[in-house]
């Protein structure tokens, strides 16, 4: 019976744009996957999307749809998660989301059961929360003021919570990642340590009260569960631990191999562990903590506008080549700088040149010599063939040992050497030279074409799991048949058939014109960003014209926020106080509650008219005006209070 194999990606938070940075991170757990399941494993490939917290709240909020409807659409919808990962051939066996009934059940019966054992227990949370990261960060672990993780603002929280005793386990996780090889690589159990664990590991804030997109606590449904316990969950609720759904946890499954980006291998390397000691489980065998894509020096991401379509290029350039580039190009425990040359460049010279040429020279000369068989008799010549049959031979321990230390782009190296080497082996042996005497040499010609293509058969196999669409072709026009693709006829020479025959097919990898698909790239990206943008309707511009010296009359001043409250009686008006900077508070009442929150506007700077006369609104006086954008948008109705910067004092004057 095979050996069984588990295997994880992180289940992704269902984004509005799916970039080619979520796709490295799939890619590279397919194909390890396809790379167990090559050599004989049993293999479960698991992937999903994390579909509860309070930026997907919020986000539906402002879409106007609810929050399941929110992550439906991109998950199932067209070119939604689902879509992507069918696009781009990947093969795993479940797909879980976090809203999944029976995974809901099984979170709240892992939440109880630690809260029985006394290591969840109630408190108040008081500190700071990023709301993208979903992450709860102390004073000192802030950098700048702001999160470690992504750099942006953070904000004040406090609520009733339950906290996980995660200072219980500090210990034992320090000595999990310092003393096995739990966590890699390596340089990230340094980071984990010092940064995290030595300054002192505080208890965890792991349920809240101030939303409710979330799993509740089915003891004390105020509160939800946080949205880390709930995700990180998923591994073992997907095998059926605490659920019905599935029965295979108990059937050698777990534990198995995470693999996530180096972003959250703080919560899968401490948090992640420490809840499964809590549990009395088995921990994963593996977090491997991969690096980003970074495009322009930075990590790609949809709020700084700097993504990439994995769309467009797989359907520009074809799925087997941008898999093929995404494991040949960037180290994968390390960061990686992606560009459209690279990948052009990448496609041009290891699969057109190397490879596709190493087929199509090699298939075209048994078409044109043989008629397409290889007659059985060969003649060896030891001097001129060994070393191309022994770095053959070679090739598949080399590849193993890489694959096995998750170096897919050193197994990619390995290959391409037996590829150079190939190629090298052509222009040596000269095949047009032998077949001008075919009567002398007949047998050596076709000697040296069977080591052609058996050196292609194993080179196609090891690249099956990176490139397995374009590898069927592959065998197709060389002759391998499907018991010689598999992992053990790896290590084999003369698996072929002896007359063997061939089919010339297209190329498998044409060249790619790098200037013209580079404009055509950054045409496509052009007309996706205005794609994207909102059917806009802006109010007429008035005719009449209003001479200077009536426009000076009006006073703009920057007003701080101190407090906002909602108008009692009113749907639509809030009260500001604002700090005008004489020292004397102003109060402002504006109609914009269909548009923002009161608590949102606290602190904020804004723009007011300040001599217009005082009006009563609500039987309050209103003493000034706030500036703000209005526009329509796709038949909506949107306005925008205009901000300043925090640094311009209360009562300057804006001219």
């Amino acid at each position: 019976m095979p050996e069984k194999f588990y295997i994880t990606t992180p289940i992704y938070y269902p984004s509005d744009k799916l970039h080619i940075g979520h796709t490295y991170c799939t890619v590279a757990t397919d194909t390890l996957a396809r790379y167990k399941r090559l050599q004989g494993y049993d293999v479960m490939f698991l992937t999903g999307t994390d579909e509860h917290g309070q930026k997907i709240e919020d986000k539906a909020k402002e879409a106007g749809v609810t929050p399941k409807e929110f992550v439906d659409n991109i998950v199932e919808g067209p070119r939604g998660v689902k879509d992507l990962w069918k696009l781009m051939n990947i093969s795993n066996d479940r797909f879980i989301r976090t809203t999944d009934d029976y995974h809901v059940k099984a979170i709240q019966r892992i939440f109880k059961k630690m809260y029985d054992n006394g290591d969840i227990y109630k408190g108040v949370y008081k500190g700071k929360y990023c709301k993208p990261c979903e992450s709860f960060w102390t004073e000192s672990q802030l950098v700048d003021g702001k999160c470690p993780d992504c750099g942006r603002e953070v904000q004040d929280a406090e609520e009733e919570a339950y906290f996980f005793r995660l200072s219980k386990y500090a210990d034992r996780v320090q000595h999990l990642l310092e003393d096995t090889d739990f966590l890699e690589p390596r340089s990230r159990v340094n980071e984990m340590v010092n940064n995290f664990i030595k300054p002192g590991l505080e208890d965890l804030c792991v349920s809240r009260t101030s939303f409710s997109w979330g799993v509740p606590v089915d003891f004390d449904p105020k509160h939800v569960v946080y949205v880390w316990i709930d995700a990180l969950s998923n591994y073992i609720t997907a095998l059926g631990y605490e659920n019905d759904k599935y029965d295979d946890y108990d059937k050698g499954w777990w534990p198995g191999v995470n693999i996530v980006g180096k972003e959250i291998v703080r919560f899968h390397s401490i948090i992640w562990p420490a809840m499964l000691m809590s549990l009395g489980e088995p921990l994963p065998k593996k977090v491997y903590g991969h690096g980003w894509l970074l495009l322009d020096g930075g990590k790609m991401s949809k709020s700084k506008g700097n993504v990439v379509d994995p769309y467009i290029l797989a359907e520009k350039f074809g799925v087997d080549a941008l898999r093929f580039f995404l494991m040949r190009t960037f180290p994968f425990g390390s960061d990686g700088n992606f560009s459209n040359e690279a990948l052009i460049q990448t496609i041009n010279v290891d699969l057109a040149n190397d490879l596709g040429n190493l087929v199509s020279r090699t298939t075209a000369m048994v078409g044109k010599y043989f008629g397409g068989t290889l007659p059985v008799e060969r003649r060896y010549e030891k001097e001129r063939d060994d070393e191309l049959a022994s770095l053959v031979m070679g090739l598949r321990d080399k590849y193993e040992q890489a694959m096995e230390h998750y170096a897919p782009h050193k197994a990619l190296e390995e290959v391409f050497q037996v590829v150079a080497r190939a190629n090298k082996y052509i222009d040596e042996n000269a095949p047009w030279v032998l077949a001008k005497d075919m009567g002398a040499n007949a047998s050596r010609l076709a000697s040296v074409l069977y080591h052609l293509l058996e050196a292609t058969r194993v080179c196609g196999i090891l690249l099956t799991p990176f490139m397995p669409q374009s590898m069927d072709k592959l065998f197709a026009q060389i002759g391998a048949g499907a018991a010689i693709q598999t992992w053990d006829s790896a290590s084999q020479w003369g698996a072929l058939p002896a007359a063997v025959t061939v089919t010339k097919g297209d190329n498998l990898f044409p060249r790619i014109d790098a200037e013209k698909a580079i404009a055509e790239l950054e045409e496509a990206a052009e007309a996706a960003k205005k794609a994207a943008l909102p059917a806009l309707e802006i109010e007429p511009f008035v005719e009449e014209k209003v001479d200077f010296d009536t426009f000076c009359k009006s006073d703009f001043r920057a007003v701080k926020v101190k407090a906002c409250e909602a108008v009692k009686k009113s749907e639509k008006l809030l009260r500001f106080t604002l700090d005008d900077g004489t020292g004397t508070d102003r109060q402002i009442l504006s109609g914009i509650h269909k548009f923002y929150e009161p608590e949102d506007l606290v602190g904020k700077t804004l723009v007011a008219i300040v001599n217009l006369p005082p009006r009563k609104m609500m039987g309050l006086d209103s003493c000034g005006m706030l500036l703000s954008a209005v526009h329509t948008e796709q038949g909506e109705e949107k306005l925008n209070l205009i901000m300043v910067s925090d640094d311009i004092p209360a009562g300057a004057k804006l001219c």
